[in-house]
């Protein structure tokens, strides 16, 4: 095998390799010698087909296995020979004629065309400094779980009163009939149908006309069918609706006690608060989690500054940009990115890009360094946890993962940066800083 540099620009490397026809022969003649006799073919006893006869009829077959094999062994020996270590998979241009290749008439000859990590030292993280902020579930806190907790299980009671009028969050029950051009539509009717005033449940505008509706009242509302009304039939027509009004119920918090407690499945209203406080003390160590991790993130990013490797950060940018533009069609886009000129965004997320690229090479050497893996278990449990979210579709999931290397590469990629992160917080001098709930809880950008 020969190897030989042919461009050296930046972080961009252009390798040649050639294998001569002799060696693929001398691997052709071997394989020949050792399939020929386990060959069995008309005309001959078994074991006994001619070694000729087996390269005249599997000849150019076992060639071009060889030939596969030899790409992707001396590929990885020439990288591994030159200290080099690929930013992605290298692109791979055959430059022979591979017709003469098979016919063991020339040699096999390619060029690898890739991008190489860049070369740095990534700081030191015993001397990284860090605040970890913290907060704790107050009694203000957990009443106010308690109360939002009440409300998820209200219930309606009949609206008492000498005249009872629909409102705003009232629920209705209520019979309709509705009509195309004074004729009822298919779909268009329900008895005892229940409709709370402001939930959007119905079409547009058929809600807000039964404000200040009556029990026993019947009246014809007019409404109009949206342009993209699922049935194909009624979008965008004019139509009307003869209601009457059965019932008015009015919302009704429950009552946190021991019987609500009890209501829900647990034994006590104590056991209750102690659930509740433990799930917002969860919820607020996650929070405290992720601003740590931005800390890290940020202060990595400021002490690191080397080449990138364009293709990497191409990349990066590219599935950035697609979201964007996939929020702005759907109309998606954050107020401050729309009023910017694409020009002004593709800027932005530029550098968004070449953060991530950066802080991505560096906690990946960070972890070589410090000898970080993920198991297959790990990979296995993410993999698992993420099958649970398609149910009953958790084989195909599975399956997919398994059949699919890339796929599972980038599952295991998250496990990997949060492996490292933790490798930082434990080794780092971190500590920790009180913070309100109100700054636990600001939403930051994930950049």
């Amino acid at each position: 095998m020969q190897v030989v540099e042919k461009s050296n620009e930046g972080l961009s490397r252009v390798i040649a390799v050639t294998i001569p026809a002799a060696e693929l022969n001398q691997k052709l003649d071997a394989k020949l010698k050792e399939v020929a006799p386990q060959m069995k073919l008309k005309g001959f006893r078994p074991g006994k087909v001619p070694t000729s006869h087996v390269k005249k009829t599997y000849g150019r077959d076992l060639m071009g296995e060889i030939i596969n094999t030899a790409i992707n062994e001396t590929s990885q020996k020439a990288l591994d020979e030159a200290k080099l270590r690929p930013a992605a998979p290298a692109e791979m241009k055959l430059t022979s004629d591979m017709e003469k290749v098979i016919a063991g008439q020339d040699d096999l000859a390619y060029e690898m065309s890739l991008e190489v990590m860049p070369d740095f030292t990534p700081t030191d993280i015993k001397k990284i400094k860090l605040e970890r902020p913290t907060y704790e579930a107050t009694d203000a806190d957990l009443d106010e779980a308690l109360n939002e907790l009440a409300g998820q299980a209200k219930s309606y009671e009949d609206k008492k009163g000498k005249t009872v009028k629909a409102a705003e969050g009232d629920e209705l029950t209520i019979d309709f009939l509705g009509k195309l051009d004074g004729e009822p539509f298919e779909g268009g009717a329900a008895t005892d149908a229940q409709l709370v005033i402001g939930s959007g449940r119905f079409i547009p505008g058929f809600e807000e006309q039964l404000k200040g509706a009556k029990v026993g009242e019947e009246k014809t509302i007019e409404v109009t069918f949206p342009e993209e009304y699922q049935a194909k039939h009624l979008a965008g027509k004019a139509a009307t609706f003869d209601i009457t009004v059965k019932a008015i119920k009015a919302e009704v918090a429950a009552k946190v006690d021991e019987d609500f407690a009890k209501r829900i499945g647990l034994e006590s209203l104590d056991k209750l608060k102690e659930l509740l406080r433990a799930n917002l003390n969860q919820q607020y160590t996650g929070a405290a989690r992720f601003k740590l991790k931005r800390a890290l993130l940020d202060a990595l990013d400021k002490a690191h500054d080397f080449p990138l490797p364009p293709k990497m950060v191409e990349a990066e940018f590219d599935g950035i940009w697609s979201q964007v533009q996939a929020d702005k069609d759907a109309g998606r886009l954050p107020e401050e990115d729309a009023k910017k000129s694409e020009k002004k965004l593709k800027e932005e997320y530029q550098k968004i890009a070449e953060r991530r690229v950066r802080l991505g090479l560096v906690l990946a050497e960070i972890g070589r360094a410090n000898n970080v893996q993920v198991t297959d278990q790990e990979l296995n449990q993410a993999i698992m946890a993420e099958a649970r979210n398609y149910p009953g579709q958790e084989r195909q999931v599975l399956d997919f993962y398994r059949q699919n290397p890339n796929a599972a590469a980038q599952m295991r990629a998250p496990i990997y940066e949060e492996k490292v992160c933790e490798l930082i917080f434990n080794t780092a001098e971190v500590k920790d800083a009180p913070i309100t709930k109100e700054e636990l809880l600001k939403e930051e950008d994930e950049a």
